[in-house]
């Protein structure tokens, strides 16, 4: 019980302080201002979020750097208009870094990762993401995503 509570008392401390917090909500802010609906995403709000010599590992289809990503975003916006990431697990580490475990879900309706015409049917995949922030910025994404599930959810039955 002892080390139960001395475990949980480290980790709160791990989040406590108010630049972690601020850090953390900047992680959120990714999965629900950036990759979720990100139709709608702007601009202004991603370079919010972002620093503009961000770094994807591995680099976004749309290329290289913050307009990469934000060039990769405006197309899943385009192509899954309804994607929704939820960050279901998120763990703070000492050093500006954030373990992610997402879960995306959407219903492309267009051609996707191969799939075309689009089929109608929706996925539900894993993200598993560091993420590093940096003087208030995400400066680091190093993200797997499980398109290839999602490709076999898309096109089952066929």
């Amino acid at each position: 019980m002892k080390k139960a509570l001395i475990s949980v008392a480290l980790a709160a401390t791990t989040i406590a302080g108010p630049v972690a917090a601020e850090d953390i909500d900047t992680v959120r802010a990714f999965y629900s201002d950036i990759l979720t609906a990100p139709a709608e995403t702007t601009a202004a709000r991603y370079y919010e979020l972002f620093s503009p010599e961000v770094v994807s590992i591995p680099t976004p289809p749309g290329g290289p750097g913050a307009q990469g990503m934000l060039d990769t975003v405006a197309f899943l916006g385009q192509v899954v208009p309804d994607l929704s990431w939820v960050p279901d697990e998120i763990i703070p580490l000492d050093d500006g870094r954030f373990v992610v475990r997402g879960t995306a879900t959407g219903t492309p309706i267009g051609p996707f990762f191969g799939v075309d015409p689009a089929t109608g049917r929706s996925f539900e995949i894993m993200s598993i993401d560091i993420v590093t922030v940096e003087a208030g910025l995400i400066s680091h994404v190093y993200h797997l995503e499980d398109w290839v599930g999602a490709i076999a959810q898309l096109t089952s039955g066929q």
